[in-house]
């Protein structure tokens, strides 16, 4: 059966890669019945926090993708060290006893090949150290580093063909004695990573292009343990349009998970978006429902270049996802976008914003739009606005006098439903001898404080017939106090 993982390490929020990362493994679990594993890998201490565990779960919940195993790797440290001593018992580790900080400060002599061994690659002194010896300095008490015993006395490499990037090699001479155990007995994240791998039995690896590096010393330890390795599929990086790695020093909070929840970004929308940065469908589909997207997922559309997310100072949120979330908000049942919508209005009335919620839904991007479009709905009075915004085309400002005298007398004795105020209004205009527009405009900056608006009819249905008046009478004060004059609070 195959079975993928999720590891994300708690030293950060949740990162919109880490996001995508767990969409493609749980997109590709699915895709073959499979099982998702979340593993936490908790096992860096010293950067390890609970704001950052419950970042990572509280963007996870809101993308809604169940997994089926969830574990902790901080849980399993006794696993991971017996594992690191079974490689060491077959001679395929070594114990390095070298102070810590000698390392890095220039090259040791190493008869049998070349004159000079880079230090970063290992110690010849402590990889020859006799079986005896280092016993010897263990029961000692003196600390060591437990490191794999890279094969030294042939040419050879390591080779495996990744989902993605194709065939992959590297030779011996270029990879380092790595460590396994730390000196005070923590395993390492390369030990620690492959010990869960096996353990649950992990057929797949899906995970950031800036881990391939890192593939090579585990295929080693997959093999030093008798395991065969999962098969891996690297992801090309998300990168900002200058082509910078995304990092919240240098971009802000546009890389975390939650900001794109907070915005009112749908969570669906977001996938649909996030899939689509570095994979695509086999034909020109960009908007796939979440089946489509299970039915459709494989490593061949994975692309191999890093894929752009396109912001700026101006616009925070790339173009394509606005698309797409505008899009996910027009296809939504009316009674669930209300509800989506009580976070951004607090202290709103559910009833009515159920009936703001038909009026905003071909007009907002995000939810946390609503505010700018729909706020007026529910001020209990309008900011200030311009007293010239009042003034309709081809007017001036005793046409906007006449015209909001004209409505106040008769909205007062008007019924509120959308065809009695089209006749009243419609009928006030011909009187003045004026167009539709001209009289809807002054009514609509009125009662909304803004030109642009819902349809004034189902609007004035919605705020009211008492709110509609005193919000009149308002403008009719302003627009006689002159130009550029606030509305009095």
């Amino acid at each position: 059966m195959t079975r993928v993982r999720f590891a994300p390490s708690p030293t950060g929020f949740l990162h919109i890669g880490s996001a995508r990362t767990f969409i493609f493994n749980w997109l590709y679990a699915r895709h073959h019945h499979g099982v998702m594993v979340l593993r936490i890998d908790d096992t860096d201490v010293d950067r390890n926090t609970q704001a950052s565990l419950d970042s990572i779960f509280e963007g996870l919940k809101w993308l809604d993708l169940n997994w089926d195993e969830e574990y902790r790797q901080s849980d399993r440290g006794d696993l991971h060290r017996k594992m690191a001593w079974q490689i060491f018992e077959k001679g395929l580790a070594y114990r390095d006893f070298t102070p810590a900080g000698v390392k890095g400060a220039g090259t040791y002599p190493f008869t049998g090949e070349d004159p000079e061994v880079p230090v970063w690659r290992f110690d010849p002194r402590e990889r020859s150290r006799s079986p005896q010896q280092s016993q010897k300095l263990a029961d000692a008490g003196e600390p060591f580093v437990l490191r794999y015993r890279v094969p030294r006395d042939a040419a050879g490499r390591v080779e495996f063909s990744d989902g993605v990037y194709g065939h992959q090699s590297k030779e011996f001479a270029d990879i380092e004695d790595f460590a396994l155990l730390r000196s005070n007995g923590v395993p390492t994240y390369h030990m620690a990573s492959c010990a869960d791998d096996i353990d649950l039995n992990i057929t797949h690896i899906i995970r950031g292009q800036d881990h391939l590096t890192n593939t090579f010393k585990h295929i080693l330890i997959f093999e030093a343990l008798a395991a065969k390795p999962p098969q891996f599929a690297h992801l090309p990086l998300l990168i900002a349009p200058d082509g910078s790695k995304l990092s919240k020093r240098k971009h802000g909070p546009v890389v975390s998970v939650t900001t794109y929840r907070d915005a009112g970004f749908l969570a669906q929308a977001y996938i649909n978006f996030l899939c689509l940065l570095g994979w695509s469908p086999k034909d020109d589909r960009e908007k796939m429902s979440r089946d489509e997207l299970i039915a459709a997922f494989s490593f061949e559309g994975i692309n191999r270049d890093n894929a752009v997310v396109n912001f700026s100072d101006t616009d925070p949120f790339d173009a394509k996802a606005l698309w797409l979330n505008a899009e996910y908000i027009r296809e939504m049942n009316l009674d669930d976008l209300a509800a989506r919508l009580m976070p951004f209005l607090p202290g709103a009335d559910p009833l009515k914003v159920r009936k703001v919620a038909p009026l905003v839904r071909e007009r907002i991007k995000l939810l946390g739009d609503v505010r700018a479009v729909a706020g007026f709905f529910f001020a209990e009075q309008l900011p200030p606005y311009d007293s010239g915004e009042l003034i309709p085309q081809k007017g001036d400002r005793d046409l906007a006098r006449r015209v909001l005298e004209q409505a106040r007398t008769t909205l007062a004795k008007t019924a509120f439903t959308h065809d009695a105020l089209d006749a009243a209004l419609r009928a006030d205009a011909a009187s003045l001898q004026i167009k539709p527009g001209q009289m809807f405009q002054p009514i609509r900056v009125a009662v909304c404080g803004q030109k642009a608006a819902p349809p004034l009819f189902e609007t004035l249905e919605v705020i009211g017939q008492p709110t509609t008046l005193a919000r009149i009478e308002q403008a009719i004060d302003l627009i006689k106090l002159g130009d550029h004059e606030p509305v009095k609070k």
